[in-house]
């Protein structure tokens, strides 16, 4: 209880501030750059930039050295701040690191930089690197399944497992209702008013957190200020080569976690990933969207820990 005390505390005594002053804007600006920030920390996760030389990517990390690594990977327009819900379930069993992808949240953007899944998935074993970290789980939503099952295919010794959570990666037998306003000439994520960010924000979780009204308009302003990164960023990602021909090549051992109700990547995807990836374990959320880990985050958790229970610690490297 006192957790979360210490949670609700800032964010009362931020409406009272913004009631008081008129400042709903600005107060709204706060809580969506700093709450989800203090969240993590009473979680256990210190925030931390690791330079890899390229740039330096953010992330979230807890003290626990020694202990199995699970690396956590948004998706894309996302940021590290959809993973600690989920992650606080394993803070005292595993290492966690939960880094801002290149063009996103707090490692920033780049007009020069590459935001395909090769480009990212070396970032990723850079950051392994320099963190002196040789082997690790890996679980990514979205664009970050995507790159989990590219880093995993292009590092097989060091990926102990991987976890694809409703992936970008492959051509769906069905169209999302994204894909099909993609093909009218219009993309969700490229945001011009409330009413369109509204309308976007609707497609991405079917049972999403409650969030204040002020948080929401800031984090569409947030979207609307972007929109131009996010068009580049969309261009690179979606010029990387499709994963079908490429998925027996993933070894590690291997879920995929999908929602029946996610409106961005369809549910049907799923039976491509079985057809391609070895010996894959499948779990599909009844009336959950495309976020999983954020819309039912303890349940979610508890899959992941079983799962991670039937997996070697360590593999031999070749």
């Amino acid at each position: 209880m006192k957790k979360i005390s210490l949670l609700i505390l800032p964010l009362v005594l931020a409406l009272v501030v913004g009631m008081i002053g008129g400042a709903y804007g600005r107060v709204g600006h706060w809580l969506y750059a700093n709450v989800t920030d203090l969240e993590a920390s009473l979680y256990g996760f210190e925030q931390r930039a690791v330079d890899i030389g390229e740039m330096k990517l953010a992330l979230y990390s807890n003290n626990n050295p020694g202990k199995p690594v699970i690396v956590m990977l948004h998706g894309y327009s996302a940021d590290k701040d959809v993973w600690p819900r989920f992650a606080k379930h394993f803070v005292d069993d595993y290492q966690v690191i939960i880094p801002d992808m290149a063009g996103h949240g707090d490692t920033g953007f780049d007009a020069s930089w590459d935001y395909s899944m090769p480009a990212q998935a070396k970032r990723l074993a850079a950051l392994l690197d320099k963190l002196d970290i040789a082997q690790a789980h890996v679980i990514g939503n979205s664009m970050g399944g995507f790159l989990t099952a590219t880093f995993a295919i292009a590092y097989p010794q060091r990926t102990l497992s991987a976890t694809m959570v409703d992936p970008a990666g492959v051509m769906s037998p069905e169209p999302s209702d994204m894909f099909k306003m993609l093909n009218q000439g219009h993309n969700p994520f490229l945001i011009h008013n409330r009413a369109e960010f509204d309308s976007f924000y609707a497609m991405t979780m079917a049972q999403p957190p409650f969030l204040p009204g002020m948080v929401l308009e800031a984090m569409s302003d947030k979207y609307i200020e972007r929109r131009s990164e996010l068009e580049k960023i969309f261009a690179d990602f979606h010029s990387s080569d499709y994963l079908e021909e490429k998925l027996a090549d993933l070894k590690a051992p291997a879920m995929l976690w999908w929602g029946d109700k996610d409106r961005l990547l369809h549910v049907s995807s799923v039976s491509v990933w079985e057809a391609g990836v070895p010996q894959l374990k499948t779990h599909i959320f009844n009336g959950i969207g495309h976020m999983p880990m954020v819309e039912v985050a303890s349940e979610a958790a508890d899959l992941y820990r079983d799962f991670l229970q039937q997996v070697p610690a360590q593999i031999a490297a070749e």
